[in-house]
């Protein structure tokens, strides 16, 4: 019976392995993941085989709750609100793991002093994770301010860390856990993951949610040491490498450390208080005039942002797009690593809309195509497009790779009205000489263009 066990986990790390391959290109990812799916349902099933298991009623109820809420969500959650339907997945991940090391540390009865250490750094991580993935779905939803600061922050988040590490280092030497050493460790960490989001901006989401994507993973991993399940053990390493690979190329592609995403507290506004704003004046463009300049050009760069996520215009924008193309115009998708507000938020939109995969570039592939652009219209995109991110040393996101939309000969933002973005930074793009502001709601908007083009 163990060699089964043991067989059937090693057929599910194959097809958990495989099925994140074939993540990693759009053309193969709806196939990974199936195969990723297929071996989590191998895991799980052979669980059921493990020697002693017991309660299977209760295992039972909760898959069927887990996977019955999993199924709702997953068919009435719309795309605009996905990034937070994964920041709670996240969560949750890790809040099982913690889960487990609260009862294995509770239970006392680990084979070695290593699975007592790794139960105890499985269950800080997985709290970590579980209640600052919950912080980050309150501001992805509106629920709470997209930071939160107040005075000596920093170091008050640093003395609950330090009590922290200090309670789990009791436990990491205890012979049997106190049950008021567990309880008090455990607050402590989910205390911690609050403080330590809630002054993140929003501007950091995307970075935020893969990291503790790869926090998850690891306490996950732990945990399958702990209880000696290979699944689990290979699963969270898995997950938490790819995470933590995401997490660098995100950090990267702002170019900022992750020490400075955690603890700068960027997006949060302060920084652009008493910045100067731009030189020049907003110059508005109807929607008539704007399908005429895309009509008559040789090449349309298309630039998409949370706007067009939150108008859902994913959909006329393509339809749009195609009228272009009947028309001889050469068009193009420009995705910036962090557009949106997850990993991957615009390919993903795109792809649900039917844009074929070879129309969509990202920012090394196109950057050098903007200046041969003739329009680069630009859907509720802000920081990724923010030309000071090349110009201005005193700008908080100074150095962070941008699309070069300004060099397009011609630029039009579709934006709802004229406030600052999701980080509180002004776009210096929308004041250029070159630019001009077609306002309104991104799918209104896109159908009033698609009107104009079909009456050319």
């Amino acid at each position: 019976m163990n060699s089964l066990i043991q067989l059937s986990y090693f057929l599910a790390a194959v097809l958990f392995i495989l099925g994140l391959k074939r993540m990693s290109s759009p053309v193969t990812a709806r196939g990974g993941i199936v195969w990723a799916g297929a071996g989590m349902v191998v895991a799980t099933l052979v669980t059921f085989m493990w020697p002693g298991m017991h309660n299977y009623g209760l295992m039972i109820l909760a898959i069927a709750i887990g996977g019955g809420l999993a199924w709702y969500t997953g068919k009435k959650v719309a795309m605009t609100d996905m990034p937070q339907m994964i920041a709670i997945y996240n969560g949750m991940g890790g809040g099982a793991a913690a889960a487990i090391a609260a009862v294995e540390l509770m239970r006392g009865d680990f084979q070695s002093s290593t699975f007592q250490v790794l139960a105890v750094l499985g269950g800080l991580i997985g709290s970590v994770a579980f209640s600052g993935s919950m912080v980050a779905f309150a501001k992805l939803q509106g629920l709470m301010k997209r930071s939160f600061l107040f005075p000596q922050q920093q170091l008050i988040n640093l003395a609950v860390f330090g009590a922290t590490l200090v309670f789990g280092l009791l436990l990491m030497g205890a012979d049997q856990p106190a049950g008021f050493n567990i309880l008090l460790f455990f607050s402590l960490a989910l205390a911690f993951g609050v403080l330590m989001t809630l002054p993140i901006g929003g501007a950091d989401m995307p970075v935020v949610i893969s990291l503790y994507n790869a926090l998850t993973g690891l306490a996950v991993a732990f945990e399958g040491f702990v209880l000696g399940n290979a699944a689990m053990i290979i699963a969270g390493t898995v997950v938490g490498s790819a995470g933590t690979l995401l997490t660098q190329l995100m950090a990267k592609a702002m170019n900022r450390s992750l020490a400075n995403v955690l603890f700068s507290g960027f997006g949060s506004g302060v920084e652009a208080v008493g910045e100067a704003g731009p030189e020049g004046t907003m110059k508005e463009i109807d929607a008539a005039d704007a399908a005429v300049m895309m009509a008559y050009a040789n090449k349309v760069i298309i630039v998409p942002g949370y706007g067009m996520a939150v108008a859902q215009a994913q959909h006329k924008i393509w339809d749009f797009a195609r009228l272009l193309e009947e028309r001889g115009v050469t068009v193009k998708f420009a995705i910036h690593p962090v557009a949106g507000r997850m990993p991957g938020h615009m390919n993903v939109l795109l792809a649900e809309a039917g844009v074929p995969y070879d129309k969509i570039f990202d920012l090394e592939e196109i950057n050098s195509e903007f200046p041969q652009a003739d329009v680069a219209l630009v859907i509720g995109a802000n920081d990724v497009v923010n030309p000071v991110a090349r110009t201005n040393p005193d700008s908080p996101i100074y150095g962070m790779p941008i699309l070069d939309v300004d060099k397009a000969r011609n630029v039009i933002c579709v934006k709802r009205g004229r406030g600052k973005g999701f980080s509180g930074i002004e776009n210096a793009l929308f004041f250029l000489d070159n630019t001009r502001m077609l306002y309104g709601d991104g799918q209104e908007v896109a159908s009033k263009l698609i009107a104009e083009a079909k009456q050319l």
